[in-house]
């Protein structure tokens, strides 16, 4: 992990650097274009996962057309060309219409900015062709079969297993807490309501909007490469969550998270920020399919690479928003912001006194994270972390597909980035990861830095992302060799 501050004539070196990369892929171009529809979009984590890896396997079903050993997860090798047919442009124009129909379904207020990507490469995104003789075909109907077998996996991504809104809750999930008043150490607010102090409570945001769940229903949606969602249950490695167990490990959890309040300075804050990945971002899992993309430009990657390596890595995350939300869901854990104000309530703590103040004695009752975004902390419980289960997935199928740990990354943050506090960082700062791990390491680690997460929050998530990252990457191969057993159904 290195955060550090670059002189000027560094960063000039570092922008040079960076300038002029080897050219993008179309397979990059359109997780580019994907990630935009993110932003715009602003959809939760798992529901981000889910459309990226949909995304990437309509794209890999087109292009394994014009392999000769890679079968679709959907219709196997039934769209399989003559190996003449195979050039970069056949897939190139196959990918772009999977892409584009398939990120057309996600993403329908994104219609324009999509067209505007299938223009740029040439394409129209008007022709629905279903000849099969044509790249156009392909892609059309590689989309179309990957779009219909998704269509009732459990995610109600149109709203239909409840009349609601998309990818809404239709398993009658109730908070056993209610609603937390917005506070800050800066503002006078009345004490906390805490009827369970073991379990999750949504939030009041400052503009009075109170949190809803995001996915409590999500541990039934069908995963890539999981048998189940509950498939590491019984592992010793996923004990219900510290706070549990006595009032001895529920203080000692509080006092991790005032410690860490406490212990803010510059480089950890920025740590926090560039990891939030919160609202209006690409979020932990796009945030990794950046990083593929920088992988793609350093070795060089062809086509083939690029499709194998995007929908490897992404399908990876989806399964790992599977298990989190199931344990989410299980243990319906509590977050340190509930945790903190209502052991600490009456007493004044050492912490962070909120944006713009030093650490500081503060009323126990009004602690805050360290946060950016429109709420304290995310709209679901903690254990486990996503952004550990995330990046630790992702994090293995890039090892795997790379070979090697080794990473390479930096990027510049440019001063003033800060959404908590805007001075952060003071000056341009370089953050580099020399390997992946060190990368979802600290992805991990920010959030016990922000006060979002609990430690075993992390240590599990980052030990089950691992886990689901390998069993992702294996399946992937079987496709990419041809010895699926049956098509993804």
């Amino acid at each position: 992990m290195l955060v550090r501050v670059i002189a000027a004539a560094t960063l000039l070196v570092v922008i040079a650097l960076f300038a002029a990369p080897a050219a993008a892929t179309v397979v990059s171009d359109w997780n580019a274009a994907a990630l935009a529809e993110v932003r715009a979009n602003k959809v939760g984590p798992p529901i981000v996962a889910r459309a990226l890896a949909i995304a990437h396997t309509c794209m890999f079903d087109a292009w394994a057309a014009y392999d000769a050993q890679a079968v679709g997860t959907v219709l196997g090798d039934a769209l399989r060309r003559p190996a003449d047919e195979g050039t970069d442009a056949n897939k190139a124009q196959a990918i772009s219409f999977a892409a584009y129909r398939c990120l057309l379904n996600l993403f329908p207020a994104g219609a324009t900015r999509l067209a505007s990507v299938m223009l740029s490469l040439g394409y129209d995104p008007t022709d629905g062709s279903t000849d099969l003789a044509m790249p156009t075909g392909i892609g059309n109907v590689a989309a179309a079969a990957v779009i219909e077998v998704r269509k009732n996996d459990g995610a109600n991504q149109y709203g239909a297993l409840n009349s609601g809104a998309a990818y809404s809750d239709y398993t009658g999930y109730v908070p056993q807490n209610p609603p937390m008043q917005f506070c800050t150490p800066l503002i006078v607010c009345a004490p906390p309501i805490v009827l369970d102090p073991d379990h999750w409570q949504p939030l009041v945001g400052p503009t009075g909007v109170t949190q809803v769940y995001i996915g409590p229903h999500w541990e039934l949606v069908r995963p890539f490469a999981l048998t189940s969602a509950n498939q590491f249950d019984h592992l010793k490695l996923t004990p219900p969550p510290d706070i549990f167990k006595n009032p001895g490990h529920y203080r000692a959890n509080v006092q991790d998270i005032l410690k860490a309040s406490r212990e803010l300075d510059l480089e950890r804050k920025l740590i926090v920020e560039y990891w939030a990945d919160g609202p209006a971002s690409e979020l932990p899992p796009g945030h990794w399919g950046i990083f593929a993309q920088f992988i793609s430009q350093r070795d060089g990657h062809t086509i083939d690479q690029d499709v194998k390596m995007f929908f490897a890595m992404h399908n990876a995350s989806f399964d790992a928003g599977i298990v989190a939300w199931h344990f989410k869901r299980l243990y319906d854990s509590v977050r340190p912001i509930t945790a903190v104000r209502f052991l600490m309530q009456g007493q004044t703590v050492v912490a962070w006194g909120g944006p713009g103040r030093p650490t500081e004695r503060i009323p126990g009752e009004k602690w805050m994270p360290y946060n950016p975004g429109t709420n304290l902390t995310p709209a679901f419980p903690g254990y486990i972390s996503g952004h550990a289960t995330f990046s630790n997935a992702s994090a293995e199928v890039l090892k795997s597909f790379t070979g090697s740990d080794e990473f390479g990354f930096s990027t510049v943050v440019p001063a003033g980035f800060g959404r908590v506090e805007l001075d952060i960082p003071p000056v341009p700062t370089t953050m580099s990861f020399g390997t992946f791990t060190e990368a979802a390491d600290q992805a991990s680690l920010s959030r016990l830095y922000g006060g979002i997460h609990f430690v075993d929050d992390m240590t599990v998530g980052n030990i089950l992302g691992r886990l689901i990252g390998q069993q992702a990457w294996d399946k992937a191969q079987t496709y990419f060799s041809g010895g699926a057993s049956s098509p993804s159904r």
